[in-house]
């Protein structure tokens, strides 16, 4: 069998699985909160392998596309504390949007943009004059979604390098606002709360929240210059 044919069919089978087994549903505030005496003593008691632990199945989910990467993030802010918990998801995330990349290039090979039209093409070679700024402009702010940012640039032949550092770098902030977010889960449940994302959102988030909806406002003209140049 072909390779990209082999890897393709893998991905397939691993997604349908998720999907069919429910093990997607997992992903959400209740079972975080039921399972939180559970979930604080392995932390507790092995850091460093759950820490891993967590790495893996968000780089997992990442690269698979599966719901629930909001509710992973808050999870990591409420396990290991907002510091260490966005390190631990930036690292992940950054991980699966690589693994993206590189999956795309072999599947769908150097000659995909082509047969994408010529729409595609204008765009990625906006992204090629200056994948720099296009790329963490597009990591800082949702213009699309966070899958197909790790797709078109494989198409558009950005470097590895530059991509890697780019997600790293640009998923930072947004990270940040979700782990501390997360971290404050506990107090909810203290308090004999449910959490939400409307109940954990503090003042200090939604000021953090502010300041990344002025930099998708900012962005407004950059997005038109992305469009003007693939047209």
């Amino acid at each position: 069998m072909n390779k990209r044919w082999f890897i393709a069919l893998a991905a397939v089978v691993v997604l349908l699985a998720l999907r069919f087994t429910g093990l997607g549903d997992l992903l959400s505030l209740d079972t975080l909160a039921r399972h939180r005496a559970t979930l604080a003593g392995w932390v507790a008691a092995n850091p460093l392998l759950v820490g891993a632990a967590y790495v893996g199945v968000y780089t997992a989910a990442v690269a698979f596309s599966v719901p629930g990467a909001v509710v992973l993030t808050l999870s990591g802010g409420f396990l290991f504390g907002a510091l260490l918990g966005t390190t631990l998801t930036v690292l992940a995330a950054t991980a699966g949007a690589t693994l993206v990349f590189l999956f795309a290039r072999v599947i769908f090979g150097a000659d995909a943009l082509a047969r994408l039209g010529p729409h595609a093409e204008g765009l990625a070679a906006g992204i090629q004059r200056n994948a720099w700024s296009y790329l963490l402009v597009l990591r800082l702010v949702p213009l699309f979604p966070f899958f197909l940012v790790n797709l078109v640039p494989a198409f558009a032949g950005v470097r590895l390098p530059v991509f890697v550092i780019t997600t790293l770098l640009g998923i930072i902030p947004g990270t940040a606002v979700f782990s501390l977010s997360g971290a404050g889960i506990g107090r909810v449940l203290d308090a004999g709360g449910t959490p939400t994302l409307a109940g954990i959102l503090t003042p200090e988030i939604i000021i953090a929240l502010c300041g990344l909806a002025a930099l998708a406002l900012l962005a407004i003209p950059l997005r038109k210059r992305f469009t003007s140049s693939a047209g």
